[in-house]
């Protein structure tokens, strides 16, 4: 990771989470992070943190909220104003509501697709923009996918989320396509991770909590951290080496 001390990396959905985890990293091992969210109160605290920890790094916090375009190119006008702009992006932030194919609301479905797909898609574009307007040739985008990008659960809760996570796996592959057709040496990687132990299933079981808790009974779920830890070895990389796709789990339990 030295290569990478002192540059910027963006990371969205920073507050909570695999966010937050792989914001504080980053910050660790001597990044600028400049992490976003609607609620920027939580990554100021994480950002005291890491100054208190003497991380190497520093942790920029900045309100945006990724369902609207206007506020990504905002945020992403203000990173090349202050940081020049960005070596790496990744693509964290996404949710999921109950909403299902049969009778889901369209708001929720909506919702999904502007942050799950849309909001990545900007900011992958304008993150390259960036790179090669200032000739950076070694960028890195990671998009946090999820197994669900993979196979389709027989949870119908999760249908339409999966749907959107299945454009994650495309979109990268197109990605990866398109920087290699323009001779870039910029890098294109999914980490696709099984259930973590975060707030994703209290948020999507926000109105029954014996399925949020049970939801995590049959395996002993993925920690943040071990998704961060997917993050810096992607990043660790020699320059020859393109990682496609980190699938990881956690194990049955006893």
């Amino acid at each position: 990771m030295e290569r990478w001390r002192g540059r910027v990396a963006l990371v969205t959905g920073a507050s909570a989470g695999i966010g937050a985890a792989v914001a504080v990293e980053l910050v660790r091992l001597g990044m600028k992070v400049v992490g976003c969210a609607r609620d920027v109160g939580k990554i100021q605290k994480l950002a005291a943190e890491c100054q208190s920890a003497g991380h190497p790094g520093v942790l920029v916090p900045f309100k945006c909220d990724l369902s609207k375009e206007e506020e990504i190119l905002s945020m992403f006008a203000a990173i090349k104003e202050q940081h020049k702009g960005v070596d790496v992006c990744i693509n964290n932030a996404g949710l999921a509501h109950a909403d299902l194919l049969l009778s889901g609301k369209t708001s929720g479905w909506k919702n999904m697709m502007d942050v799950n797909v849309l909001a990545l898609s900007i900011c992958t574009r304008e993150a390259y923009q960036s790179m090669k307007e200032r000739n950076v040739d070694d960028g890195h985008i990671i998009n946090i996918n999820s197994m669900c990008g993979h196979r389709v659960f027989p949870k119908a809760v999760l249908h339409f989320y999966t749907a959107t996570k299945y454009a994650v796996t495309a979109l990268t592959e197109g990605l990866r396509q398109e920087l290699r057709a323009e001779n870039s040496h910029i890098r294109a990687t999914c980490i696709s991770p099984g259930l973590v132990e975060t707030e994703f299933a209290l948020r999507l079981y926000s109105n029954s909590p014996d399925k949020a808790s049970a939801a995590y009974s049959a395996y002993k779920p993925l920690e943040a951290i071990d998704v961060a830890n997917a993050v810096t070895y992607v990043l660790s990389a020699p320059p020859h080496v393109q990682i496609g796709d980190v699938q990881m789990q956690g194990t049955e339990q006893a």
